[in-house]
């Protein structure tokens, strides 16, 4: 496995996600109609907890990270493809970081997973 300082970037894809989701799934809660936003929240809310998991799980160099960052790729991919689906300013940032975290997670895992 990599070291924990190989994973930096990564690891900073992760959180920024994370950030990304904390501010839509809060944001969204303010809105006119928060059952239209109902998804969308659930899964702001699984790909935070998601993404922060995996960066901790990165840090310390875990031996699941690679089908760990599986997961935050599915999850990430559904959380994007939710956001894009809404005008809002955060939902856009959201399905921005999303998409990109859920690339980064793809070749990191397909890296490892080859070694």
């Amino acid at each position: 496995m990599k070291s924990a300082s190989a994973n930096n970037k990564i690891i900073r894809e992760l959180i920024e996600c994370t950030f990304a989701c904390e501010i839509c799934y809060s944001a969204s809660l303010q809105e006119g109609d928060v059952n239209m936003m109902s998804l969308c929240i659930e899964l702001n809310r699984d790909c935070s907890e998601i993404c922060m998991l995996g960066a901790k799980l990165l840090q310390r160099d875990s031996e699941i990270s690679p089908s760990f960052l599986a997961l935050c790729e599915e999850v990430c991919r559904k959380c994007a493809e939710e956001c894009h689906k809404h005008a809002h300013d955060h939902c856009k940032a959201c399905a921005e970081a999303c998409d990109r975290c859920a690339e980064v997670c793809h070749e990191h895992y397909e890296n490892l997973a080859i070694k």
